[in-house]
């Protein structure tokens, strides 16, 4: 019996719909989302990357942080959640935010209808990507592309010209030369 259920935990660790790993789930983090208007409902065709912007210190730790965005995104914003979907700390932690199924919040103005916003915690202009965040940012759009169809990727700055430089050099030099698109195709 035992074996028969350790053969199909693995089976479905690597079914196409099992969430990349290291994966927190929203449970997990303890998010508390705001009820989601419907008219944010959408369906997603596009996934914009994107960077925090402040600079990631050793000993930050990404549940206080992801915690403390959802709760400035409701005061300050009036967000009912975390603007992103999917956010990725230095050691390669992938946090489940915002619902796939609703449309992201953004600071810039650029159509937001049918985009996916992944963020990567840290300040790519001043300081580099992690191989480790990298990695599972590959896992998680090779993920996307298998379990929703999501092969379509941007980033924050191709997408609002001219209004930011996110993700910033460091991170987007993966997406301009193609390195990260063959990271994923490899997988």
């Amino acid at each position: 019996m035992a074996l028969r259920l350790w053969l199909l935990l693995g089976w479905l660790a690597g079914c196409a719909w099992a969430q990349p790993a290291p994966f927190v789930s929203r449970a997990a983090w303890g998010s508390e989302p705001l009820e989601m208007p419907a008219e944010l409902r959408h369906s997603p065709r596009l996934i914009v990357l994107h960077h925090s912007g402040v600079f990631w210190q050793e000993g930050d730790d990404a549940f206080q942080k992801i915690r403390a965005l959802q709760r400035w995104g409701q005061k300050e914003k009036h967000w009912p959640d975390l603007p992103y979907h999917f956010l990725i700390d230095p050691k390669g932690q992938i946090f489940e935010g915002r619902e796939l199924q609703y449309r992201p919040e953004s600071n810039t103005e650029y159509n937001l209808e049918g985009v996916i916003n992944v963020e990567l915690w840290g300040n790519f202009e001043e300081q580099p990507v992690t191989p480790a965040a990298l990695e599972s940012t590959a896992n998680l759009l090779a993920w996307l592309r298998e379990r929703h169809g999501l092969g379509q990727i941007s980033t924050h700055r191709s997408q609002a010209p001219g209004q930011t430089q996110c993700p910033g050099q460091d991170f987007f030099r993966y997406f301009e030369s193609g390195e990260l698109q063959k990271m994923v195709d490899s997988r």
